[in-house]
């Protein structure tokens, strides 16, 4: 397939998902042409399955509010996300619908000693807990809605890492 038309497949793609909801779809798309014979189930109880977009998938700014129940947004610095989610709140605002929320990924190596500085990893970052703690309050400062805390690149033990996360950050974070 096409490098460059890969924002048109995306579009295509989130149509058919998006028809998948209906009872024995029957319509016709580059991905496909269900004519009746297909069913995807269960069926969404809200009667519509929730899409996050993910960063920016080859679409504008205006299609993203429109279409998405959500954005993922790849981490970057705080005031260039600021920036992002206003301008997106903006934009949903001026469409006339709802707000909508903001998730975050974050690869987090933990690191034993509280106080251990901010240091770069694929797409998050080795801390401590009171600098991951201030990452997080600044994230839902700037309106984050959810941070996805990804482990995968953790040196240390998962059920110790877990634990300081549930005592040391949870806390902070109760709704």
């Amino acid at each position: 397939m096409s490098f460059a038309d890969r924002g048109e497949r995306f579009r295509a793609s989130f149509d058919y998902i998006q028809r998948m909801v209906e009872s024995s779809p029957s319509f016709a798309n580059s991905h496909g042409t269900p004519g009746g014979g297909l069913d995807m189930l269960p069926k969404p109880v809200a009667g519509k399955l929730p899409l996050l977009i993910t960063g920016g998938s080859q679409q504008d700014s205006d299609w993203i509010a429109k279409n998405g129940d959500g954005w993922m947004l790849y981490p970057c610095g705080a005031e260039q996300q600021s920036g992002i989610i206003a301008e997106w709140r903006e934009r949903i605002a001026a469409d006339g619908t709802p707000d909508r929320p903001v998730m975050e990924p974050l690869y987090v190596d933990l690191a034993d000693d509280p106080d251990a500085s901010p240091q770069p990893i694929h797409l998050g970052l080795r801390l401590g807990t009171n600098h991951l703690r201030h990452y997080l309050q600044t994230r839902q400062a700037i309106g984050v809605n959810h941070v996805a805390l990804n482990l995968r690149f953790n040196r240390a033990d998962i059920k110790t890492t877990l634990k300081h996360l549930a005592d040391e950050i949870l806390p902070d974070f109760r709704a």
